[in-house]
């Protein structure tokens, strides 16, 4: 599904992004515009856009392709982690867009297969038989860490991450605050009452299009009985004996060590 693209592409921040990965050079030298045609002319479903507000060109690829040998692959969190939320930020902007152009193919209104739209300002898909616009899709979640005087609230999920213990979160539900959401996924989850619930921070993750919203609550009532298809374990820790907790950069990681 490639977008037309205009005269300046050339002159963009050009990325490649393979499953949840970012494409480098193995030498290391810069993606270039030349890359993304080449690999997009010899790698079949690969999808080729432009965002001309974001200065940036991409080609995603679907993952289950074969790289040819001058490029590497490294993980989009692991590039997230060593070079912080602000050099990331088109990268993650780039998955996003990505994901929903590979995802949204077809007028959910009318079925007819969808087109680029036409204002360059803005990413959006039209549809040429009903003119319905699509733009792209975020999903608001919260994640949220629950203190106890001097203790945290962590969690080991049972479906991700599971070397690690973080912040309990979860999607927000049609019709829900945020904060709504706070006090139902720490109930679902853990059994908690919260109350004191305070906004920390947010951060987008596009995993595949999350925007985390970060939030601090304070225990108020109520013993640990985790929901066990989402929570392999939760328990009370203090600074002295928190265990591995997500990686530096992480809003989870944020909240836990400002906490501690």
């Amino acid at each position: 599904m490639p977008i037309t693209l205009s005269p300046t592409s050339t002159q963009c921040t050009c990325i490649i992004i393979h499953g949840a990965n970012v494409v480098m050079h193995s030498d290391e030298m810069d993606i270039t515009f030349e890359d993304l045609q080449l690999l997009s002319q010899t790698i079949e479903e690969s999808i080729l856009f432009e965002e001309e507000s974001s200065n940036i060109c991409v080609l995603g690829l679907p993952s289950k392709n074969t790289l040819p040998t001058a490029y590497e692959e490294i993980p989009l969190r692991t590039y997230f982690a060593r070079n912080g939320e602000e050099a990331s930020m088109p990268y993650f902007r780039a998955k996003a867009l990505y994901e929903w152009l590979d995802r949204t193919r077809f007028c959910p209104r009318c079925g007819t297969r969808l087109t680029p739209g036409t204002n360059p300002q803005e990413s959006s898909l039209t549809c040429p038989q009903c003119h319905n616009t699509i733009f792209p899709r975020i999903e608001p979640c919260i994640i949220v860490l629950v203190k106890r005087g001097n203790e945290i609230l962590l969690a080991q999920h049972s479906q991700r991450n599971t070397q690690y213990f973080s912040c309990l979160a979860g999607f927000i539900e049609a019709g829900e605050s945020a904060e709504h959401a706070v006090r139902r996924e720490i109930m679902e989850e853990t059994g908690i009452s919260v109350t004191n619930i305070r906004y920390f921070g947010s951060q987008s993750w596009p995993f595949p299009s999350q925007l985390m919203l970060g939030f601090t609550a304070e225990y108020e009532s109520g013993e640990i009985q985790v929901q066990e298809s989402e929570i392999q374990r939760a328990s009370w820790f203090n600074r002295h004996n928190c265990p591995a907790t997500p990686p530096e950069g992480s809003l989870a990681y944020q909240l836990i060590h400002h906490a501690l």
